[in-house]
Order: C-alpha cells, then sequence, then structure tokens
C-alpha cells in the first residue's frame, strides 16, 4: 500500500514558510495567525478585485477556516457583490474597515481567502497562479516561471497535490465540481 505523506507536517510543494504566519489590519484592533502554510496562493487581477482594493490585483492565500485562529478582536462580516452573482462575505476590522479575507459561495465557509497584504511578512507567501489575466492592468509583469490563467483555473491541475488532498476533506468531490 502506497504511504499519503501528512498533508500538515510534510508541507513538499507548498509555500516555503518558514516565518510564523500572522497578520492584521491597521489599527492593530485584530490580530490573526495561519496555523499552517495555506492550500494555495493565488493572484487575481479581475477587475471586481481592482475595484475592492483599489489596486491592480489581491493576493490571496487559501486557507482551511479550521486552521486559521484568531488571536484578537473580532472582524465584521460586510456582504459583498461578486462577478458571479453569488456574493462574497468580506470580512473586515470594524474599526480601520481593512479587508482581512474573504469567503466565497463556492468554497463556503470552510476556506478563508486570506489577504496576503494584512500579513506581517507578506513576502512570505508569493502567489502559485495569476488568475483572471484577461483583465490584468497593462503595466502590470507577471513572471514567467508563475503559471496565468485568462479566467480561473482547475486546482486538480494546478495545486500541489497535498493541497489537494487537504480539500478533499473539506469538500467530497471538489475536483469534479
Amino acid at each position: 500500500m502506497a504511504r499519503v505523506p501528512d498533508p500538515i507536517t510534510e508541507r513538499t510543494n507548498m509555500p516555503d514558510v518558514t516565518l510564523l504566519l500572522e497578520g492584521g489590519c491597521t489599527c492593530g484592533s485584530v490580530r490573526y495567525r495561519l496555523e499552517t502554510a495555506p492550500l494555495f496562493v493565488n493572484c487575481c487581477h479581475c477587475s471586481w478585485c481592482q475595484r475592492e482594493t483599489g489596486s491592480a490585483f489581491v493576493i490571496n492565500a487559501l486557507i482551511e477556516a479550521a486552521r486559521m485562529t484568531l488571536q484578537k478582536g473580532a472582524p465584521a462580516m460586510v456582504p459583498t457583490p461578486s462577478a458571479s452573482g453569488k456574493g462574497q462575505k468580506i470580512w473586515r476590522c470594524e474599526n480601520c474597515r481593512v479587508a482581512l479575507w474573504s469567503n466565497y459561495f463556492g468554497a463556503g465557509e470552510k476556506v478563508n481567502f486570506v489577504r496576503v497584504g494584512t500579513l506581517d511578512h507578506p513576502a512570505a507567501l508569493a502567489p502559485g497562479a495569476h488568475i483572471f489575466t484577461e483583465t490584468k492592468l497593462p503595466w502590470v509583469h507577471i513572471p514567467e516561471n508563475v503559471p496565468s490563467f485568462v479566467g480561473f483555473y482547475n486546482p486538480a491541475e494546478t495545486w500541489p497535490e497535498e493541497a489537494r488532498v487537504r480539500m478533499r476533506v473539506l469538500r467530497p468531490g471538489y475536483e469534479e465540481a
């Protein structure tokens, strides 16, 4: 019988996370910790993310909600429209209004899309893919060694096996969806 690697302790092909992954809002009222490496990190260039962030893109680290610990404060959930029409929930500090993470309809509340820019050390999590590049601003350059997609990607073809194993625990059959 083939041995299946432990997706928590054997993070081959996962982001190289040597720093403690903690973050929070600008005013310090909300603090959180990622207890493990994220499932995947992507950089979204869709016009909706551009508008929501007031920037050229957003970098999200996808992680199981159960592997993220709130250390301080209680963010407020703000229902927000999305391109799919199904909406998203953006969790923001009630004081400074910084967006900390989102939950999207497709992944539900079991997966948090953490805004990498809110981490204390955002450089620790480089994107594994760039998505919705059709609406990428023309002056943004994507490294040649990072996959990019005109729309979304197929996690079964893009994510490391360890991340797919973790996701199947949350959503059996997700790769067929």
